[in-house]
């Protein structure tokens, strides 16, 4: 080719080989590339396909900004800077991880106010078929025969609050009968939490408890002077038979009466949990007769806890004299010994290392001992605060009209926590507004009694909240089923899921009244449930203590 034109028959040269490669064939150079695999070279012919499109070149702006959406969605900016200009990328908390409440408070509170087009929940929370209907029937469940001549005393300490003394009284009841003992009036263990100095007599009716069980188990109030003569008139020099918890009925037969008769009484102390949750028939129904019939309040706490129940009933006319109530677990040690953090910042955090240090020395102190709130939130394990309880019920389809009874001790930071809760149920009483001053000075400084104020109104709702577990909700739960035909008309929270709705600032209102609706209807469902083999009858009285309405 010459000036640009071909000669005739002839072709174009060859252009010169490149000094870096070889001829095809021939041996590659020192910076030859090595032949690309094929996943590689199919991904260069797509780039190549792609970029013969010009039109592909308009949408990669697109392409860049969606791809650093994606990165920035999963990240926080933090406002504080390492140096000018230069902010620090912080991950965000995974789901359900940090308290925002307030925030999801603030954008859901207009549509809270405007939702009046539905029926108040109170009237339509429990859905309990015919079929699912028991009674209590403990008569079938106990012995009749005569008692025979008593084997000796035993003697047991409880422990603990008003319901876990409630527990260890029932089962000391049924050990007596188990071992044919007389079983003197529990001693009540002064605790160091509870603080209560209350003994027996104090808190329960003892001359209806011994009535009560007279036909079934022998009940002293003391032990009698021979016997106290025979220990030198001490109590602690009677042996203490250490058992373990949740011991078996072979084991108090073939340990502690060979004792017992032996030796004419035995101790036990501290008995809280040392009967197995699965014991012979009869056993069983003493533990029955025991919790639901024969611990009555003392007259001074029932008389108070009665006319509670009606003022609320009267304070309940716009939903038919019922009400929800809700046992609240947002006290200081509580909050402390949850580790979980809420919205309250230095402060807050100053506050629950002091409580923590002072209830449970070192404790969060030891060497491994890692706290994790936020995975504590995400479990489940982070008490409810008020406000939350507050917008669960909203949510659930309780309107402001309903009277709300709040059971408690005393709520940290309660000015801040619950005037949203009264924002939210301006008909909402405590014991404290629900009695007068000179009505709860008796009780005063004896947190069993009071709890027994708390236990009877919670008792008498139509609904019962419960926001963080413990022997109150489980002994309610199981004494609503005894008086409700097996049904607790309880709403227990899945904390897990709720947990994902509150830490969700953007939720759409109805999207949040479905979730909390599901709980609710969830709650319906397992209302009615018998107990298993691994369970207390306390919580579960069927089959135990109940029989379905067409057998009892």
């Amino acid at each position: 080719m010459m000036n640009g034109k071909r000669t005739n028959g002839s072709r174009p040269p060859s252009p010169a080989s490149s000094p870096r490669t070889g001829r095809r064939g021939g041996r590659k150079g020192w910076l030859a590339r090595p032949k690309a695999p094929g996943v590689e070279r199919l991904l260069r012919a797509v780039l190549a396909a792609l970029l013969r499109r010009r039109g592909i070149l308009l949408l990669a702006p697109l392409l860049y900004v969606s791809a650093m959406l994606v990165f920035i969605g999963r990240w926080n900016l933090d406002s504080t800077p390492v140096r000018v200009g230069m902010p620090v990328l912080r991950r965000r908390p995974p789901p359900g991880a940090a308290y925002r409440s307030p925030q999801v408070f603030e954008r859901l509170w207009p549509f809270m106010q405007a939702d009046v087009n539905h029926s108040n929940a109170l009237m339509t929370a429990w859905h309990q078929k015919e079929r699912q209907r028991w009674k209590p029937c403990i008569n079938k469940r106990l012995s009749h025969a005569e008692l025979p001549p008593s084997n000796g005393f035993l003697i047991i300490e409880a422990n603990g609050g008003l319901n876990q003394q409630r527990l260890s009284i029932s089962d000391a009841v049924a050990v007596a009968g188990l071992l044919n003992a007389t079983l003197v009036i529990p001693i009540f263990h002064l605790n160091s939490v509870w603080r209560d100095s209350s003994k027996f007599r104090e808190i329960f009716d003892e001359e209806y408890f011994i009535e009560t069980l007279k036909n079934h188990v022998r009940v002293v109030k003391e032990l009698p002077q021979d016997m106290l003569k025979r220990f030198d008139y001490n109590i602690s020099n009677i042996v203490n038979m250490r058992t373990k918890a949740l011991s078996s009925k072979t084991y108090y037969l073939q340990k502690v009466l060979p004792k017992l008769l032996e030796l004419g009484a035995v101790r036990i102390a501290p008995f809280s949990n040392r009967l197995a949750h699965s014991v012979s028939s009869n056993i069983q129904g003493l533990r029955c007769l025991t919790n639901y019939e024969a611990l009555r309040f003392s007259q001074p706490i029932r008389l108070l806890a009665e006319n509670m129940v009606d003022r609320m009933v009267k304070n309940s006319s716009m939903s038919g004299g019922k009400y929800v109530s809700v046992h609240l677990r947002f006290e200081e040690d509580m909050v402390a010994f949850s580790c979980c953090t809420y919205d309250g910042g230095k402060e807050e955090k100053r506050e629950m290392d002091i409580a923590r240090e002072r209830s449970w020395r070192g404790k969060f102190r030891r060497h491994g001992r890692k706290i994790n709130p936020e995975a504590n939130r995400m479990d489940g394990r982070c008490p409810l605060t008020p406000l939350e309880v507050g917008m669960m019920l909203r949510g659930m389809g309780f309107d402001n009209t309903t009277s709300v009874y709040v059971a408690s001790g005393k709520i940290y930071n309660a000015k801040k926590y619950m005037d949203p809760l009264r924002q939210l149920f301006p008909r909402l009483e405590t014991k404290d507004t629900l009695a007068s001053a000179e009505e709860l000075a008796p009780f005063k400084g004896h947190s069993s009694r009071l709890a027994a104020l708390d236990y009877t109104v919670c008792a008498h709702s139509e609904v019962f909240v419960t926001t963080q577990g413990g022997n109150f909700p489980h002994f309610m739960m199981g004494h609503r089923r005894y008086l409700y035909e097996g049904h607790s008309k309880t709403i227990k929270p899945d904390k897990r899921r709720l947990v994902l709705s509150f830490d969700n600032p953007n939720i759409r209102w109805d999207r949040f009244e479905r979730n909390m609706q599901e709980m609710l209807h969830y709650s319906d469902l397992k209302g009615v449930a018998l107990r298993k083999s691994n369970a207390t009858l306390y919580t579960f009285p069927m089959p135990d203590c109940m029989c379905p309405q067409s057998e009892a």
